[in-house]
This record gives structure tokens, sequence and C-alpha cells, in this order.
């Protein structure tokens, strides 16, 4: 593979009738517009996660395009809304612009749909914009050992889909309020009685490991309504198997030395394991869960994504797949 740049593999050549273009790193960054980024490092120290070095750069030549991309779109959309409520003689409020954000656990996924609801904030509109992430949404443990799932956590079906479903569709429905539950990861688990709300946003940003899944097949072979289906934008977030594997190894071992050790944490008990026994943990966690589900369930939806954004071993964006309108 040829390299655009240092480190930079390059884009690979699109089937002229395929459903994407793809452009590479520098192509892509020169569809810019001209504006401030205005994200100084203390505000990117906050939205990126552990090892993920994206910076000033990395905002101005991948995120910023992004932004104005789908700027354009929450534009267009709107547009189509006020035509089609005059042509239908309707009246009323705009419903929030959906956008899903997927990919694999530790590729990024949650640092991209942070740093995109920022710069979206930060438009000439000033849009309302409100983040979920699909966590909240899995059953508490205590169900998901009832069923035997506990070691499937992130599956599809350890979610409670019907609840994620609902929510989505009453947000882009309008709906003047929507309640989410809340997952902690420190404690590995649904936090009881703590919602999160939503209040009519004007983009709302739904991020998760499988919210571009396709409905489900029925026992009488039909099909019902999926999450994606009321998204007006999608992002997948991909990487080598190679590299998000090291990646979860490096974030693994960063909470083996910190989280961990906190005595009020769900994995607590990792903290006794040795540097060693430690690294073969996350690998057996990896190869036995978050690998598979990456294989299985996860991958197989990024031809589903409105957006690709393709990372190389260095965690920075080497090229761009755009669907064709």
């Amino acid at each position: 593979m040829t390299t655009t740049g240092v480190g930079q593999p390059s884009a690979p050549e699109d089937n002229p009738y395929g459903p994407y273009l793809t452009l590479d790193r520098q192509h892509w960054a020169a569809l810019a517009a001209t504006r401030p980024d205005a994200l100084d490092e203390d505000t990117l120290a906050r939205l990126r996660g552990y090892g993920d070095p994206t910076d000033a750069d990395e905002v101005r030549e991948v995120y910023l395009p992004l932004t104005d991309l789908l700027s354009l779109y929450i534009q267009r959309t709107g547009e189509l809304f006020s035509a089609s409520h005059k042509f239908l003689g309707l009246t009323g409020r705009r419903t929030p612009f959906v956008i899903g954000v997927a990919g694999s656990v530790a590729v990024g996924k949650s640092t991209t749909s942070r740093l995109l609801a920022e710069l979206l904030r930060r438009l000439p509109s000033h849009p309302r914009v409100d983040l979920v992430t699909t966590d909240g949404f899995l059953y508490p443990n205590d169900i998901l050992e009832k069923l035997g799932l506990l070691e499937r956590k992130g599956y599809p079906e350890s979610y409670d889909r019907k609840r994620l479903l609902q929510f989505v569709m009453d947000v882009k429905s309008g709906a003047p309020q929507v309640s989410a539950p809340v997952y902690s990861h420190h404690v590995y688990n649904i936090v009881e009685g703590e919602t999160i709300t939503v209040n009519q946003p004007d983009v709302l940003i739904v991020e998760g490991l499988n919210v571009l899944q396709a409905a489900r097949r029925r026992s009488d072979g039909t099909t019902g309504l999926s999450v994606s289906d009321f998204f007006d934008f999608s992002v997948y977030v991909d990487a080598a198997d190679s590299d998000i594997r090291q990646w979860y190894l490096d974030r693994f071992m960063h909470l083996w030395l910190t989280a961990f050790r906190d005595p009020t944490s769900y994995f607590v008990r990792f903290s006794s394991l040795s540097e060693a026994e430690a690294r073969s943990l996350a690998l057996e966690y990896w190869d036995k869960v978050n690998g598979p589900n990456l294989d299985l369930n996860i991958r197989p939806t990024r031809g589903r994504a409105t957006a690709i954004l393709r990372k190389g071993p260095d965690h920075q964006v080497s090229w761009v797949r755009i669907r064709k309108v």
C-alpha cells in the first residue's frame, strides 16, 4: 500500500459505481471552511479519551470538515422539513437531527462523539446538542446474569433494544422530554434511579457499539424498526484489528494502574494481579469477548454508515469515506 505522508496509508481506490467516495487525509483537510477551530488544549484534554492523541491539527484536518458537512446536512434537512410541512399544511417545531456514531471498543468513538458535539455547538447557528451513549440501555448486571449474558456485555442481545428504540423514536418525534438510564463504568452497571433527560435538542448524537445494527428478523419472517432507521447521519470509526487490540490492551493496563485501585470500583479485584497477569487477562477479554463482538456484530454494520473514519496505528485518521448522496 502506498502512503500519503509519514505513517499515513493511502485511501483505497474507489469503485466508480460503489456507494462511497474515499478521500485521503490531505484532500479531506482541504474541504474545511476557513474559520477558527477554537478548541484549546484544555478543551481537547477534556474531550479525548485515554491514549487518544487528537490534537489541534486533527481537529482542523478531520473534524472541522466533518462538522461542515454535517452542517450542510442539518441545514438541508431543515429546509426539507419546512417545505414538506408547508405542502402538507402542517405547523410545528422541527424535530431533532439525529447522528449515530459506531465502532469497536477502544477505537475512539467516544472522543469522536464529544468532539463533534463541541464543534457543532460552535457553529454560527449555535444549535443545542445533546450526546447520549447506549451504555445506559444495557440490561442491569442482575438481569444479564439471569440471562447468562454477563460475559457477553456489549453484544446486541445485552441491550434493552426496545427501550433504546423507543427513546430514539420519542426524541426524533419531538417529544418535550425524554429520559435515558445512566451507566457507570466505575461500578460496571446501570446506576439505579439515575437518568439523563433530553429536552428537544436541535441535534442528538447517539454513540454506541451497535447503533448501526439492522432490525432483527422476527420468527414470522418480518422485520421491525431499528435505531438506525431514525438517524439523519451516521459515522463509523474504523481501524485495523491489530491496532484496536493494542489500544484496548493499553487502556486496560492504564486502568489497572489507576481506576482499578479504587476500592469502590467493580474491578478492584484485578488490582492485586501482577502486570503480566493483568496483561494476560486483558488479552483474554479481547480474544474471547471484544474481538468476536467486533467481527460478528460491529464491523458488519460499517457499510450502513454515512461516513467512515479510518484510523492508522498512531490513532490518526488517514482517510475518510463518504456515502454518495
